[in-house]
């Protein structure tokens, strides 16, 4: 069963440790302070409640992100002799200068970046917050409206305000989950689109040397070589959001479109009523994480995470191939920081636990390994232009069926096209549409254009008329047939059959 967004589920007993409240082994000293921290942050939130009118609170998952990653110090950074910011900003600048030059090569996409940067874990979090605004909406309007839209009118009517001061508790409840998810993604991170969306500003590529350090430890690899190779698989990445117009849009697109059809079990309601105190901002939260309000996943929800699952494959694999073709064998590490970066994900990385998360959507190794090889074999027989060329349209993408049968697709490609090199297909339908639309303006019973065409309608509204009443409708076709070829301005009454 796929995770439930937002974290929604009961909670793991395996991870109560000694600082839980409710140990009893904990002292009383440590008892005290953690109330008093339970009860400042509860203040803050209840002075925050009204700070933020939709699902989710994002004032409040800022400020507990930025709360859980203070203390971190992001400023030293092993890429340099000297390890201070200014040689890790440069560091970087270096590194996706070299990746861009590689890419050139190996791709007919040019450089989507503008800029390079270098961000801490922090700066993730402040550049991040609008996109993933955007993709937690839609899931959270979903899951906090479809319990109230499911209540009775009569209980509506009788829990009054309640039902806006619950909103609001909700709101809490989806920033707080929200903010300690964001807290633990902007540690691991490496880029800004390691994810596999199109998180930070557009143009803007970014990379987290901190986090970058950590991860280059136990690899037996130079630091520089990895922060080389990870700034070749960002900048492939802005290749491809910046110059496939269309890419973004999907992506984000689907999310949504899984979020409308989340439906609650109705039946946990009444169990979920008697769990609630209003006067116990608290009781709303383990509520929603007792895994009543668990959606239930519907074939329209299936066929939405299917082609989020493919598009997100596509994407990672492309990227693979470009930047194992575009470094070669100029890194001697390259091959190993590729299947590292796979078991990254196969172990439940960022993006896996990300997705799951948010989504319920693992994005599965096997759909990365299998679009790496139908991108392999497609630029292997025909070359980059016809491989890139396939993200000029989405109806043109392979699909997962294609991922399947990669040498079917490949083939596909192979076969000729009945139509004309240089046909515009937009050209073409805007030339069928005028047409249409000058069609329908020349109808019959529409104005004349001339001086043959308000005769010509005067006699099929006549022969029309006279039809009615004649027994013979053959010789009234006739008659009109003979009027258009001859263009004769009046039909004449006496050469229509007596009635």
């Amino acid at each position: 069963m796929s995770n439930p967004p937002f974290g929604f589920g009961p909670p793991d007993p395996d991870k109560r440790g000694d600082d839980d409240p409710s140990n009893p082994g904990a002292s009383g000293a440590e008892a005290f302070n953690q109330l008093g921290q339970m009860l400042s942050q509860l203040g803050q939130m209840l002075s925050q409640a009204g700070s933020s009118s939709g699902p989710v609170n994002y004032d409040l998952a800022k400020q507990i992100a930025l709360q859980n990653l203070s203390g971190r110090d992001d400023a030293k950074i092993g890429f340099s002799s000297t390890g201070g910011p200014g040689d890790s900003a440069t560091a970087v600048r270096d590194a996706a200068h070299l990746a861009e030059l590689w890419l050139d090569a190996a791709t007919i996409l040019p450089a989507g970046a503008t800029a390079t940067v270098s961000w801490s874990a922090r700066t993730w979090v402040e550049k991040t917050l609008p996109t993933w605004q955007r993709l937690c909406d839609p899931v959270a309007q979903q899951m906090s409206g479809a319990w109230l839209q499911a209540l009775p009118e009569e209980a509506k009517q009788a829990a009054g305000p309640l039902l806006s001061m619950m909103g609001q508790m909700g709101g809490m409840a989806f920033g707080s989950q929200l903010g300690n998810a964001l807290a633990q993604l902007a540690q691991e991170v490496l880029t800004s689109t390691e994810v596999g969306l199109p998180l930070g500003p557009a143009t803007t590529s970014a990379l987290l040397p901190a986090n970058i350090e950590k991860f280059t430890e136990g690899l037996e690899l130079p630091a520089s070589e990895v922060l080389v190779f990870l700034a070749a698989r960002e900048a492939a990445h802005q290749r491809l959001f910046a110059h496939v117009p269309w890419l973004r849009q999907r992506l984000l697109a689907t999310v949504e479109e899984f979020a409308r059809g989340i439906t609650v079990d109705t039946s946990a309601l009444e169990s979920l009523a008697g769990q609630i105190d209003p006067a116990n901002p608290a009781s709303f939260e383990e509520a929603m994480s007792s895994g009543l309000l668990e959606p239930q996943t519907t074939p329209g929800q299936q066929a939405a995470l299917k082609r989020l699952e493919t598009l997100l494959a596509l994407v990672e694999g492309w990227v693979d191939v470009v930047v194992a073709e575009a470094i070669g064998d100029r890194l001697p590490g390259a091959e190993a920081l590729r299947e590292t970066l796979r078991r990254r994900r196969a172990t439940g990385g960022p993006a896996e636990q990300t997705f799951a998360t948010l989504v319920g959507l693992e994005l599965r190794p096997r759909r990365m390994r299998a679009a790496s090889s139908l991108w392999k074999l497609v630029g292997d027989r025909h070359g980059l232009e016809k491989r890139d060329g396939l993200w000029s349209h989405p109806d043109l993408m392979p699909t997962a069926d294609d991922l399947d049968e990669p040498l079917d697709f490949a083939d596909r490609l192979s076969e000729p096209s009945t139509l004309p090199d240089d046909l515009d297909p937009i050209a073409e339908l805007e030339r069928t549409e005028k047409a249409e639309r000058e069609a329908r303006e020349s109808a019959p019973d529409g104005p004349g254009s001339g001086s043959g065409s308000t005769p010509a309608g005067e006699a099929k509204a006549d022969q029309a008329a006279n039809s009615d009443k004649a027994e013979g409708g053959k010789a009234a076709d006739g008659d009109t047939n003979g009027d258009e070829a001859n263009g004769s301005e009046k039909p004449k009454d006496e050469e229509n059959p007596p009635a």
